[in-house]
């Protein structure tokens, strides 16, 4: 799995993912070598902005112990990515959709990474800037969820699979606003 497969996944069935299912990555490699790594990004770029830039948060939070916040902020990633491979299989198998247990961890490894990435826009001190940054990142992750579960459900019921992503991805939302209620409570 390299850059170039996953770059494709938010736009395409037909690019990127038939690659992920031909060579079938393991779980334990995909968490050590994507989850783990990708979801320290939110975290470090909530401390770097929380201690670099403090004033762009003015008003909305007043002074916190931002090492303290980013711990919290990735074992609740961490907790997230464990619940939501099981809810994706959830939702799918009740919209009557086949995903085995292995596709289902692995959707959930990649849908998060563009809004992982969208974090590195906590380092524009600027908060409506960070924030055009993280809805970007939010449909680049609706368009890897949407063709995700139409790849590895082996469906073109565009109906059915954007159901189930519309499921999912509400409660990725929630989750995401969840985390960040906890980090900055």
């Amino acid at each position: 799995m390299d850059l170039l497969t996953v770059s494709q996944l938010p736009f395409s069935t037909e690019r990127g993912w038939p690659e992920l299912v031909r060579i079938h990555p393991g779980l334990r490699r995909v968490f050590a070598f994507l989850v783990l790594p990708m979801s320290l990004v939110p975290p470090a770029m909530l401390y770097l902005a929380g201690t670099r830039h403090p004033e762009v948060f003015a008003g909305l939070v007043g002074a916190r112990p931002w090492g303290r916040v980013a711990v919290v902020f990735f074992l609740a990633e961490l907790a997230s990515y464990l619940g939501m491979g099981w809810f994706i299989r959830q939702v799918a198998a009740t919209a009557r959709l086949e995903l085995d247990e292995h596709d289902a961890w692995l959707l959930a490894a990649l849908a998060p990474v563009p809004m992982w990435l969208s974090s590195l826009g906590l380092l524009i001190p600027n908060l409506l800037a960070s924030g055009l940054v993280a809805l970007i990142g939010l449909g680049l992750s609706c368009g890897v969820a949407s063709h995700g579960v139409q790849a590895l459900c082996r469906t073109r019921e565009g109906v059915v699979a954007e159901g189930v992503v519309q499921t999912v991805m509400g409660a990725g939302v929630i989750a995401w606003v969840a985390l960040v209620l906890i980090a900055l409570a």
